[in-house]
């Protein structure tokens, strides 16, 4: 026995440093997008970034920006990069980094190799930042439970080329286990797929919540402004990402006393309530509120939401609420109840919607690319 972890303990320990994970694109505004990638082993981190302007990227140096808080180098294997003062409607191109921390001692730090994202043969990732006016095109998959080959199915359908911006609705996981879980149930798909190049917004849903991962999430997966609701402008619309937690009272014994959710809830109440008051809200043509649970009756989350967020939509004349959870399709005309129309997506359906002046079109596809449904906001 003492050999074999005397053997497993070498081996780990000449392995050579690697990016395991991404990297992938969070939170991007007009001017802003955090870049998120693993290694292997604890590393200070950096983003080499350039624009897409034809000159090769060793033309000269290029500005570094450090994972680093409160000033200083962060050292771990999760690392997330904010790069800030972007130009809207610009490409960019980048390269990320790691070089792993072999021993830190008193003032002396020990640093070990580089990895690094490929550049001498490969193309390097490329984004480009909103800004720009006119019509636009997103997706919205939800409930994917980790079944990887579905979400390549459903993304497969999209136009990325044509394409801004991927929701990921919720529940992509089954409960919130392990770095591992994340990447292997989904991520590493979305990453091969798109998310190197597209941005992808992440509105938790209540299986994300559960498990011992759980509070690990805003470390993989940034909302706009530092919290996992926000909201943001892309267009003639503006788009309001709810976080609705879980589904079940607080006391339920499936979630042992963690959760303080009706809280959170309320929380969200008093922000929704400034955010449908503020001038990009009130201005924008389009208003799309996407949260996990759709405010229905049923369980405590439904409830919750119908009593504490829905008196607050209502009166703020939006056009179309998209939700998930029920791993059912419908869609809910407006009536007296909930004034503005709500899609309920389904766990094996993608929403590919359509913003332009004339109109928002929603339109549900199958997993074999065969329309379900769609919604019109004229």
């Amino acid at each position: 026995m003492f050999f074999f972890l005397l053997a497993a303990f070498c081996a780990n320990a000449q392995e050579q440093i690697k990016i395991s994970h991404g990297p992938y694109l969070q939170a991007m505004t007009d001017s802003s997008v955090s870049i998120i990638w693993t290694s292997n082993k604890p590393a200070i981190a950096w983003v080499e970034l350039a624009p897409d302007d034809g000159t090769h990227f060793y033309q000269k140096e290029r500005p570094k920006f450090f994972c680093a808080s409160n000033g200083l180098k962060n050292i771990g294997t999760v690392h997330q990069v904010s790069l800030k003062n972007l130009l809207p409607n610009t490409r960019y191109r980048y390269r990320v980094y790691s070089q792993e921390v072999l021993k830190h001692e008193w003032v002396h730090v020990q640093y070990g190799d580089v990895a690094a994202t490929a550049v001498y043969r490969a193309k390097l990732p490329i984004f480009t930042t909103p800004g720009k006016t006119g019509p636009f095109e997103f997706a919205v998959v939800n409930d994917i439970h980790e079944r990887s080959n579905v979400l390549k199915q459903l993304i497969g359908q999209v136009d990325l080329t044509n394409t801004s911006f991927i929701v990921f609705n919720g529940d992509m996981v089954n409960a919130s286990m392990s770095e591992e879980q994340v990447f292997g149930g989904f991520m590493d798909t979305a990453v091969s797929l798109f998310a190197r190049e597209m941005p992808m917004y992440y509105v938790r849903g209540n299986h994300e919540t559960r498990g011992p991962f759980a509070a690990k999430f805003p470390n993989y997966f940034q909302g706009i402004g530092g919290q996992l609701y926000y909201t943001f402008t892309r267009g003639n619309a503006c788009f309001v990402m709810l976080d609705c937690g879980e589904d079940k009272p607080d006391s339920d014994l499936e979630y042992s006393g963690i959760t303080d959710m009706d809280q959170y809830r309320t929380e969200q109440a008093a922000w929704l309530s400034e955010i449908v008051q503020s001038d990009a809200f009130k201005k924008a043509k389009y208003r799309i509120v996407i949260g996990h649970i759709p405010p229905a009756r049923g369980w405590h989350g439904n409830e919750e939401i119908t009593q504490k967020w829905l008196p607050i939509l209502n009166k703020a004349d939006i056009d179309v609420y998209i939700a998930g959870h029920e791993h059912r399709h419908r869609i809910q005309k407006p009536d007296s109840t909930m004034q503005f129309p709500l899609i309920v997506n389904s766990n094996n359906n993608i929403i590919k919607a359509s913003i332009s002046e004339k109109e928002a079109r929603f339109r549900v596809f199958d997993s074999a690319g065969k329309v379900v449904d769609e919604w019109v906001v004229q």
